[in-house]
């Protein structure tokens, strides 16, 4: 009787190492993965800090993390000046000065402002020097969470970001945290110390006129100075009287209290004088840099 014939041995190619190929397709895999869990992480933890920084200011923002690192490396020393101020107590002059400058059309886009997101590149489609086009919720979640390097990286994160900020925070609260945490100057954050560093008094009581020269620093608040900023100056003097005032009673000299919240204001509720200051660039009069 034949002796049954022994079984074919296993291919010697399943007992060898993974190939280089192999092992750089799996740590991609697995390097991606981990970057997408770390991203997620990051967004979670933003959307929390969105949460918290509804009823509390931030006691430092990324940006200021950022100089901090900055003059670190660069042996430097670095002071902040970052006194928080609320709303109520700000000068009605200073955010009708910083809405003109920087977002005319603040109250009625949902975060970015694609009509000037448009209005910014056909400009430069037709040789104009290319500008900025963020909204004040852009520049908000910038200086909270993210660094002023500009990157395609920075921008993609900034869209969900804004959306995240419009859809947790109100205007009012957007322009709130926005006027309270952006630079004015090296090592100054927020109007208050803004106020107090160019010009020796507080937010609480500025003139037309040094609001809209503080607002004219915004693009370049560590080269510019408010007594510097040339004709710019006058160009958002003239844009402020063609917005008239913004929507929102607490800025109102008297301080009356809201009757509405600033998410049930509608494009009617904008008091403009002038409709064509909604689709007109806000940096129109001065050469700007990309944000």
């Amino acid at each position: 009787m034949p002796c049954p014939s022994p079984s074919p041995s296993a291919p010697e190619s399943s007992n060898r190492p993974p190939s280089w190929r192999a092992k750089a397709i799996r740590w991609g895999r697995r390097s991606v993965a981990a970057a997408f869990a770390a991203g997620a992480t990051y967004l979670g933890g933003c959307f929390l800090a969105l949460l918290v920084y509804g009823w509390v200011f931030p006691p430092i923002t990324g940006v200021q993390v950022q100089r901090s690192l900055e003059a670190s490396v660069g042996s430097a020393t670095h002071s902040r000046h970052y006194e928080p101020l609320p709303l109520t107590k700000i000068d009605p002059a200073l955010p009708l000065a910083v809405v003109a400058a920087e977002d005319s059309r603040f109250f009625l886009h949902d975060g970015i402002d694609w009509v000037e997101v448009e209005n910014a590149i056909e400009a430069y489609r037709n040789g104009e020097e290319l500008r900025g086009a963020s909204s004040i919720t852009q520049q908000l979640v910038k200086n909270l969470f993210l660094t002023t390097h500009s990157s395609y990286f920075r921008k993609g994160v900034e869209v969900p970001l804004t959306y995240a900020a419009e859809l947790l925070l109100s205007k009012r609260r957007i322009l709130e945290l926005y006027l309270n945490v952006i630079e004015w100057g090296p090592g100054v954050y927020g109007v208050e110390a803004a106020a107090e560093h160019h010009y020796g008094s507080s937010a609480r009581s500025l003139s037309r006129y040094r609001a809209a020269a503080l607002a004219a620093c915004i693009p370049a608040p560590r080269t510019r100075q408010p007594q510097r900023v040339g004709q710019y100056l006058y160009v958002i003097l003239r844009r402020m009287n063609q917005i008239g005032q913004l929507p929102i009673s607490e800025l109102s000299p008297s301080g009356a209290p809201s009757e509405r919240s600033v998410s049930d204001l509608s494009v009617a509720d904008v008091r403009v004088a002038n409709p064509r200051i909604l689709t007109t660039p806000p940096h129109t009069g001065i050469p700007e840099r990309p944000r």
